[in-house]
């Protein structure tokens, strides 16, 4: 269960998972585009006022990048269909862009990183490109953007929207590191809250083997993946689409990113927004205490939407997932829904309150009925499932991501000592949460790099950054602390009084804001309140 990095197993994912499966998505070959007119300097005057650092702390600078990489012009093609769909309109071009695998050796070998684009409709006031991550990590902005553009049709007036897989996702040598059959068996018969030492034993085994198929498969890159690689990457990019400074929109797990870039390139950030902020200051159980705070506050906002009582609501709802783990629920499709895939489908409609609705019908199925079918449907979207048993690959490339980043490996015995506090947190989720501390990079081949992010960045220009207060994957305390460590003058705290996974598009007053922001560098007073 996946909420945000750094939770689990079954991948509860954030961001992109939610707006579209993550599917392979590449570009081919058809009519050029024209190039658009440069970049205007249309930015906010303290962004572009903003001195260099002398110094970035913990992050020396890798040597230079060759021409050849800096100089490149991206080919803008005709996109094709991603797996399962329908190629973009006509208006999205794709093309790619080389970055060196290892930033310690940038004239070294190479990756290439998949770029969509719609250009800005009102070319003669073009500010530049606008780039998007969408979170989990491992979601695809190639296939997402394009699905999620609609509500960004204001900021395309005058940016280019720009979508790109990050380095070991889908398009960008993505990782793949177990078979749809693999990954069926293990759904099947890994309980993901094991109750005896054999479970035990085969939860950890089954964590060990995704590590060593992820190693299998994409061994080389494995040690590359992580999110310092992937702001660097940002930076490249930046330059090969011709923009001064990087304008860039994260959501959820895109935060991290966003903060990272800051840190690390700090004179070079433009107009960015952080919306579902992660918390910087968490390390892997930090994460996983915090995710089991959100979801239960959000489950409990669910239940009290009900008009029924939060804890006794809980208790309830805890006690069908002890019988579905003594025994699983029959479904139509002749699979069964397993404790584990119930945790997966209550958790899933929890990011949006739109989305309320299908919960309760779900819950109404299994406890009435005594069969899994709406909360199966419900996990198998969140796990990238299709109806043809076909599984995307977000999961791997989240875990190689996470996994890369995090230096923290808890241990089995760890795991199984906080699971009393996490129950107590949440009787539905804590136990997941706990336990997935120690299975999510058990054994896992390549080192981490740190065991929370950096995300100071003295000197930027002002960031904004969004939380939303009922957020149950990206709790809303994270977001001042984002703030906090972005530091005085840097990070801008916009706060969302509401529920949901992500504020642009649900809040008229929060969009407003973020509106006015990328579009005429109106940077709101730290601490503004909407809802």
């Amino acid at each position: 269960m996946r909420a945000h990095r750094r939770t689990g197993r079954a991948a509860i994912r954030t961001g992109a998972a939610l707006l579209a499966a993550a599917l392979l998505a590449g570009c081919g070959l058809s009519s050029n585009e024209p190039e658009p007119s440069g970049t205007t300097d249309d930015r906010p005057a303290d962004a572009s006022a903003a001195p260099a650092p002398t110094d970035l702390q913990d992050s020396p600078r890798p040597p230079r990048l060759p021409s050849s990489l800096t100089s490149q012009r991206p080919d803008w093609k005709r996109c094709p269909a991603p797996r399962g769909g329908n190629a973009p309109a006509s208006h999205w071009r794709c093309a790619n862009v080389d970055v060196p695998l290892d930033y310690g050796e940038p004239a070294g070998k190479t990756l290439s990183i998949a770029l969509i684009r719609k250009q800005a409709r009102d070319r003669g006031r073009r500010i530049g490109s606008l780039l998007f991550n969408f979170g989990g990590p491992g979601g695809s902005g190639v296939d997402t953007l394009p699905r999620a553009a609609g509500q960004y049709e204001k900021l395309n007036s005058r940016y280019d929207l720009v979508g790109f897989d990050p380095r070991g996702v889908a398009a960008s040598s993505g990782v793949r590191c177990r078979s749809d059959k693999e990954q069926e068996q293990a759904h099947r018969t890994v309980d993901l809250t094991p109750d005896t030492a054999a479970e035990e034993r085969a939860f950890i085994a089954d964590a060990a083997d995704f590590g060593a198929g992820c190693e299998r498969g994409s061994g080389e890159l494995l040690p590359h993946v992580g999110t310092s690689s992937a702001a660097r990457d940002l930076d490249l990019i930046r330059q090969v689409l011709g923009d001064d400074k990087l304008s860039y929109f994260g959501f959820s797990y895109g935060t991290e990113l966003g903060g990272t870039y800051a840190h690390l390139f700090p004179h070079h950030v433009g107009r960015t927004v952080l919306d579902a902020v992660a918390d910087p200051t968490a390390d892997a159980i930090g994460h996983a205490r915090n995710q089991t705070t959100g979801f239960q506050r959000a489950l409990e906002n669910y239940l009290k939407d009900r008009g029924q009582d939060p804890r006794t609501g809980s208790e309830r709802i805890g006690r069908l997932l002890a019988r579905i783990d003594r025994n699983p629920l029959p479904t139509g499709s002749g699979r069964e829904l397993t404790e584990s895939l119930a945790i997966t489908g209550i958790v899933t409609p929890l990011y949006s309150r739109s989305s309320w609705p299908e919960l309760t019908a779900a819950l109404d199925e299994a406890e009435n009925n005594g069969t899994g079918d709406e909360l199966l449907r419900l996990a198998d979207a969140y796990n990238g499932r299709d109806a043809q048993g076909r599984y995307d690959t977000q999961s791997h490339s989240q875990r190689a991501i996470s996994c890369a980043d995090s230096a923290s490996r808890p241990t089995l015995d760890e795991a199984r000592a906080l699971v009393p506090e996490f129950r107590g947190l949440s009787p539905v989720f804590g136990p997941f949460l706990a336990w997935d501390t120690a299975g999510w990079c058990a054994e896992w081949p390549v080192e981490g790099e740190h065991e929370t992010p950096e995300t100071s960045a003295p000197g930027a220009g002002p960031v904004l950054v969004v939380g939303t207060t009922g957020d149950p994957a990206t709790p809303y305390e994270g977001a001042r602390r984002m703030a906090d460590e972005l530091g005085r003058g840097v990070g801008v705290l916009v706060t969302n009084r509401g529920e949901g996974h992500g504020a642009y598009g649900s809040n008229d007053c929060v969009t407003s804001t973020i509106d006015d922001y990328f579009l005429a560098g109106k940077v709101p007073a730290d601490g503004k309140a909407c809802g």
